[in-house]
């Protein structure tokens, strides 16, 4: 049996740019993308903090360093500049494999930039 894991996620990124006449898909700076192990034209979830909306599309590799996340095509209707985002990526794990799996969690501030990456997701506060 194969289960679906989070494979990797970038943790309350914040859109710099909706290009709703390009193509499609997320540009995603390519630093974020190697830290989340996030490939190019790999389907990633989004999920919007600040609406609550939730859709796929594929990422695209935005330069190095840049901080940019452009939702762009018509998932741009679905954000706003400056909306908070969570994006993952999963994968698809044999059952007997599960138990050693760890997911590239990344965290990054009101720029974009890495604060923090972690394997394991904290407990929520009781």
């Amino acid at each position: 049996m194969l289960l679906t894991l989070l494979k990797g996620k970038l943790h309350r990124a914040r859109v710099t740019a909706v290009e709703l006449e390009y193509e499609g898909s997320c540009a995603i700076d390519s630093d974020l993308l190697a830290a989340a192990g996030i490939h190019p034209y790999e389907q990633v979830h989004i999920y919007d903090v600040n609406n609550g909306d939730r859709f796929s599309t594929y990422a695209i590799s935005a330069p190095a360093g840049s901080g940019i996340i452009s939702v762009n095509g018509a998932a741009a209707r679905r954000v706003a500049l400056g909306d908070i985002l969570i994006i993952a990526a999963y994968a698809q794990v044999a059952e007997e494999k599960v138990a050693g799996f760890q997911p590239q969690l990344v965290y990054v501030d009101e720029r974009n930039r890495i604060t923090r990456r972690s394997q394991q997701i904290d407990p929520a506060p009781a």
